[in-house]
């Protein structure tokens, strides 16, 4: 098969022992136990980079998964998203041992403050040489909300709500505060910053308020590339407007066709191209060097999976304690505050309804998006197969044994999808946001939204992409 767009690829990560797929974390070659470690990091991203990743996108949850059973207590046992690490503080690591690999930095606008937030990312910007992305994430769980002191969390569509008002804070610090050429570190004169060239921000939204000169000088790319990851009705009008790339699930092509086809709509209906956002698929791939030794490997990890931990997982995430339900009863639909988008998708049309079994499964089922298992060719035909049906643009590769599935994928997929022209054989130069869109500048397209808050006298290089 013939590529029709050369793919993207990021290894999907967490700061934990166990991320999507619970249990793994026991197998005998992971290493995931190792997660509060600079060593775990700086493998991790000398292979990605080995291997001509994009990034590597570093998942987050602020809280613990304690709606299966009504108590945290199983995401504790078995490692589910629980411990956890701060995903901010391991890239200046992986960073400093690569020179091209972008990080896509999950962030929870909820429980942040825009004009400490931008300075945080703004420093991580300069200190990669413009390698950041956000992951912008309004949260969901009630045991985060709790622990931050409030008596619960927004409710779905206001979070969207207070992510556009977070969001319109944080363009006017990182592009209409700061000039291009404010900082002159003029050594002679002693003047470091030209001070009517760094402009005083006035923000007085519903939900945040700035008043205040950007504590940073601008980096090298001024805003980071904006991820967004919600599909839900709210979640795409969201990802439309702000979005530069958008991570998705979806356990059929159809379902995923059908939210890439959304957002890309919305997009449209904001003004912009619908191909200035990115569409990266969930996805666990199990390969090997033939089709049966993958499978012999699949079998293998999945003897490890634990199936309570898995539960507490799609619990979490769904709003739905799946402790109530019997091992073949069909998951209902209900309106909950969590991931509504998961909860559409799995209670949709499909093949036949999702059971609380399906989630504990190491496979298609359980993984609610690709889950492919073969040799390098028949991986690499089954990715753009799903690359041409659901119209993206790359994947987000969960992990599952850390660092195998990862160190395989590049190896043996790799060259076989490069053979094909299907993927890039070295990097371009650049910021992350300059190899994600060649052609384009530094900073976000004019087309964006956040290119509207530019001081008048700024002229960013992206200003005219």
């Amino acid at each position: 098969m013939t590529a029709r767009r050369e793919l993207r690829l990021n290894a999907f990560e967490m700061g934990a022992p166990g991320h999507t797929w619970a249990g793994l974390w026991r197998h005998p070659r992971d290493r995931s136990s190792a997660y509060n470690t600079l060593d775990y990091w700086v493998s991790l991203a000398r292979t990605a980079e080995r291997g001509l990743f994009d990034g590597v996108f570093l998942a987050d949850v602020l809280g613990t998964y304690d709606v299966y059973g009504g108590n945290g207590d199983t995401a504790l046992a078995r490692a589910a998203q629980a411990p956890n690490l701060d995903p901010f503080l391991v890239v200046p690591a992986m960073a400093q041992a690569t020179a091209h690999l972008g990080f896509g930095i999950t962030a929870n606008l909820t429980y942040e403050h825009p004009y400490a937030f931008t300075r945080r990312v703004t420093t991580l910007d300069h200190l990669t040489g413009g390698r950041v992305g956000w992951n912008v994430v309004t949260g969901y769980l009630e045991s985060g909300a709790r622990g931050m002191g409030l008596a619960g969390a927004r409710a779905h569509d206001e979070r969207y709500e207070a992510g556009e008002d977070f969001l319109a804070a944080s363009y006017k610090l990182w592009e209409g505060s700061w000039e291009d050429g404010a900082a002159v570190r003029d050594r002679g004169h002693g003047l470091f910053t030209r001070p009517e060239r760094v402009h005083r921000i006035v923000h007085d939204g519903p939900y945040y308020r700035v008043d205040g000169r950007s504590l940073s000088e601008p980096s090298p790319q001024r805003t980071p590339v904006l991820y967004q990851a919600g599909t839900s009705s709210r979640g795409r009008r969201f990802a439309g407007r702000h979005a530069e790339a958008v991570f998705l699930n979806g356990h059929t092509k159809a379902v995923a066709a059908r939210s890439v086809r959304a957002i890309r709509e919305a997009a449209q209906a904001e003004g912009r191209d619908p191909r200035d956002i990115l569409m990266f698929l969930g996805a666990t791939v199990i390969v090997a060097p033939t089709r049966a030794e993958a499978l012999d490997l699949c079998d293998e990890y999945a003897r490890y999976i634990n199936v309570e931990g898995q539960l507490a997982l799609v619990s979490g995430w769904t709003g739905i304690d799946l402790s109530t339900l019997r091992p073949d009863e069909a998951l209902a639909y209900v309106e909950t505050n969590a991931m509504r988008s998961l909860v559409e998708n799995l209670t949709g049309p499909g093949e036949r309804p999702f059971t609380r079994a399906d989630f504990a499964e190491f496979g298609p089922r359980g993984a609610r998006a690709p889950f492919v298992v073969g040799s390098p060719s028949e991986v690499a035909d089954e990715l753009l197969a799903w690359a041409e049906a659901a119209d993206v643009d790359g994947f987000n590769l969960t992990r599952a044994v850390a660092p195998e599935t990862l160190a395989a994928f590049v190896d043996l997929v790799v060259p076989e999808l490069q053979s094909r022209g299907a993927y890039k054989t070295r990097y371009a130069e650049g910021t992350l946001r300059e190899k994600l869109f060649p052609g384009g500048g530094p900073g976000l397209k004019a087309t964006h939204p956040g290119a509207g808050f530019r001081h008048a006298a700024a002229s960013h290089p992206a200003s005219a992409a």
